[in-house]
């Protein structure tokens, strides 16, 4: 049987997985293409709910994870080389309901705050070159080549005297190349990446050092494009690596996960769309295993 603090540190390493389920995400048409001076403002709302799975020998069972996102971005394409880049940043605020039993008791947790903030910078480096909104309406579809770094900034509410936080007190980096192929009116997509962690120095209940591994990611996609602008996407993913250590204990199991969804976007005027989302796991190791519904409003103009 674990010690209470040993078992204490595992249970936040994995719940820490159910309130940001950052590996998780299933992003069709990251590296679409848009012309030059293309501005857009996103408001989205996400719920994510499910089970957190544990090793078998620990004593934790039935756990179960409420989260519900809001979340202001903004993004900005441009010119580097010749080349069509685009930048974004985004502010969540989410809010947490954690449950489930720890040695046959009842425990409880409620967090609400700021997330971390992240910001994504992407390029596409073939098949995409900086275009005025007049040549990109002309351009014909062609194969993109993209690469694109995203960084999650330690700006959360976090507070290192609780086992769980909407912060991570750590940054995080993940580098990821992706491709898009034109197919008749479908864009056939795949990306790899990896997440790279710093060390939470500050980790429960004060004094730990929180470790986590690599966490590898592949995203699939097959997008279908409407005459009027909608699309509609397969989406799949798969990540694992992962293990966290706390202090010089033993590391957790790795995640190997599977997640699959959907995703609909379409106009509502001329430079306003909405998009809907859902996905659900397909088989999970450890960690969380969510259904995650998400309702997003964008609105886009040039200069």
């Amino acid at each position: 049987m674990p010690r209470p603090r040993t078992l204490g540190l595992c249970i936040v390493a994995v719940l820490a997985c159910a309130v940001r389920a950052r590996a998780q995400e299933l992003e069709p048409r990251a590296y679409s293409p848009s012309p030059l001076g293309t501005n857009f403002f996103v408001l989205a709302l996400a719920r994510s709910s499910g089970s957190v799975i544990f090793d078998p020998s620990l004593p934790i069972t039935d756990v179960s994870a409420h989260v519900g996102t809001a979340v202001a971005g903004y993004g900005r394409s441009f010119g580097l080389a010749g080349k069509q880049g685009l930048f974004g940043v985004a502010f969540p605020y989410g809010v947490a309901h954690v449950e489930g039993m720890v040695q046959e008791q009842a425990h409880r947790v409620t967090r609400s705050g700021l997330a971390d903030v992240r910001i994504r910078a992407s390029l596409n480096v073939v098949g995409a070159p900086a275009m005025t909104p007049a040549a990109f309406a002309k351009a014909p579809h062609r194969t993109i080549f993209g690469v694109s770094m995203t960084i999650q900034a330690p700006t959360g509410a976090y507070d290192a005297t609780k086992l769980v936080n909407l912060g991570t007190n750590r940054w995080a980096f993940k580098p990821e190349i992706g491709v898009s192929v034109p197919v008749g009116p479908w864009w056939l997509e795949g990306y790899a990446g990896a997440w790279f962690f710093t060390d939470n120095v500050n980790f429960f209940p004060g004094s730990a050092v929180k470790h986590q591994d690599p966490l590898t990611s592949v995203q699939l996609h097959a997008a279908y494009t409407f005459k009027n602008r909608a699309w509609l996407a397969l989406d799949g993913t798969w990540y694992g690596g992962g293990r966290v250590t706390i202090d010089e204990g033993e590391p957790s199991t790795r995640f190997s996960n599977s997640r699959y969804g959907g995703t609909f976007s379409f106009p509502v005027a001329k430079r306003h769309s909405l998009k809907l989302a859902a996905s659900t796991g397909a088989s999970a190791r450890t960690g969380s295993n969510f259904t995650n519904y998400l309702f997003a409003w964008q609105v886009l103009w040039f200069e």
